[in-house]
Formats: C-alpha cells, structure tokens, sequence
C-alpha cells in the first residue's frame, strides 16, 4: 500500500526542472505541461545564445512522451522579450550574420511548427522579435497594463520584417491590419493589441499564469492527434515557404544588414538605447 506521506495520485518526480542559462524550464508531468521561463537580463534579448538554447529547450520538450503542451512567459518583470539583439546584427562577419539568422529561422520553425500547443503568457512589453515569439503560439494572454506594447516595428529602425515574419502576422491579425502596422512600424499598447486580435485575451497580471493554465487544458481536452493534423494543415503551407527559401533568405539577410546604411541607422538606433539608460 502506497505510505500515508506519499499520495498515491501524487508520483514522486512530478515535476522535473531543467535550467540552462537563459531560460528556465519546468516540466509538471501530473498535467503535461511544461513553461519556459524567459530570464535573460536586461530585456530578453534573442542573442545567438538565447536562440539556441530555446530551440534545444524546445526540443527537450517535443522529445519528452511526458509533455503536451507549453506556456511561454518571461521572468524579468515588465519585458516579455525586446526582440532580435541588435550588437548580433552590428559589425560583425559575414560569417556570424549567417549563423545568427539561421539560429532566428530555427527558432521560428520549431516554434510555429510545434506538435505541443504553445500559449504565450505575455507579461510585458513585447516589441519585435518579442512579438513574433507570441505570433507563433497558437494562443496569446497578454496582462492588462496599457503601459505594454506589442507590435513588429522593425520598420521604425530602417529594417523590414521579413517575409515569414509578415505571413505569420497576416495569419493572425488579417492582411489590411498587418499592412499597415507593418508599414507604420507599430507598436500597440495591450487594449489595441487586443482590438486588433493581436492578443486574445487580456488579464490582471496576477491572474496571468492561472488564465494561460485554463486555456492549456482546454486545448489539451482534444486528442491531440486530431488537434495536432488541423495545426499542421493550417500552418504548413507558411512553414514550407521558409524551408524552402531558407539560403535564400541568409543570403538576403547577409546583403540587407551589410550595408553601411542599414549598419549606420543601427548604430543610432544603439546610441539611442544608451542615451535612454543613462
């Protein structure tokens, strides 16, 4: 008979952590779910380190029978994530450009082309690359603090959203809406964000993690497979699209970032950065 300290329903490794250095993850095996922590000071920037650690975290996960789903949210206060690192993207080689975007690419195909449902608990403000980490859940909770933003403004530093990150916009928010916000360089404080679809639900940051808990077991309700299959159909085309242009896109990215204008409108957008901490 199981012993009167140990619950019988309550096995022993129910949940099961593994920390790297950038993100947290926790695994509870009593409900399949696992969160990743974003804890990369200042801002969650997605460096080279950042990427690949997420998508070998991620990997871990899509491997474990034991995990079904996993919620997204950050353990630095007030930023979910800033986006891209820009010194990545700042005189370096040809070389490191390369890598750094396919550590992106990576990071996106796993993401959106995950088998587990994703929910991002957006607990900050999101621009950027921080945005489309949330584009690519198949669920957005955002907290209701209208000091938050969340947007692709790249534009807003003299750089353009590449294509797969706009076709991952468009299959959220609608053509026109990214259009413009993609032009405009956006960024939308959480009631528009919500307006637009953007994020589909807003909550009082205390019941953040309680909200992006009910809506995983909603999701996970459904047999997978079935669920799984419907992900599939509805993204495929999208995830193709990249994989099958993925040099291409290096190739592009490497001609676009190298220009001395582009590299100049980055250096100011840095200095900009600095003057603001100090």
């Amino acid at each position: 008979p199981p012993s009167p300290l140990q619950p019988p329903s309550l096995p022993l490794a129910l949940c099961r952590a593994f920390s790297n250095n950038k993100i947290l993850v926790e695994l509870d095996e009593s409900s399949g779910v696992a969160t990743m922590k974003f804890k990369s000071p200042p801002v969650n920037s997605l460096s080279l380190d950042f990427l690949t650690e997420f998508c070998i975290s991620l990997e871990k996960l899509e491997n474990d029978r034991a995990c079904r789903g996993v919620i997204l949210t950050s353990a630095i206060p007030k930023i979910f994530s800033s986006g891209l690192d820009i010194t990545e993207m700042c005189g370096k080689s040809m070389e490191h450009y390369a890598e750094f975007w396919r550590a992106v690419q990576e990071m996106w195909l796993r993401l959106y082309g995950s088998n587990m449902v994703t929910v991002a608990a957006v607990n900050g403000s999101s621009p950027a690359g921080g945005c489309l980490v949330a584009l690519l859940c198949d669920y957005r909770i955002m907290v209701e603090n209208p000091k938050f933003s969340i947007g692709l403004n790249e534009a807003q530093l003299g750089i353009v959203a590449p294509f797969w990150f706009k076709d991952t916009f468009v299959n959220v928010v609608g053509h026109r809406v990214a259009e413009r916000s993609l032009q405009l360089g956006s960024l939308h404080p959480t009631p528009e964000a919500h307006r637009i679809g953007l994020v589909d639900e807003l909550v009082p940051e205390d019941k953040l993690q309680e909200k992006a808990a009910a809506v995983m077991a909603q999701w996970l309700a459904l047999p997978d497979h079935a669920r799984q299959l419907t992900k599939s159909m509805m993204r495929k085309a999208v995830l193709d699209r990249l994989v099958a242009h993925r040099e291409e896109d290096i190739q592009n990215f490497i001609s676009f970032i190298s220009k001395e204008s582009i590299q100049k409108s980055l250096r100011m957008y840095m200095e900009m950065l600095k003057k603001k901490k100090s």
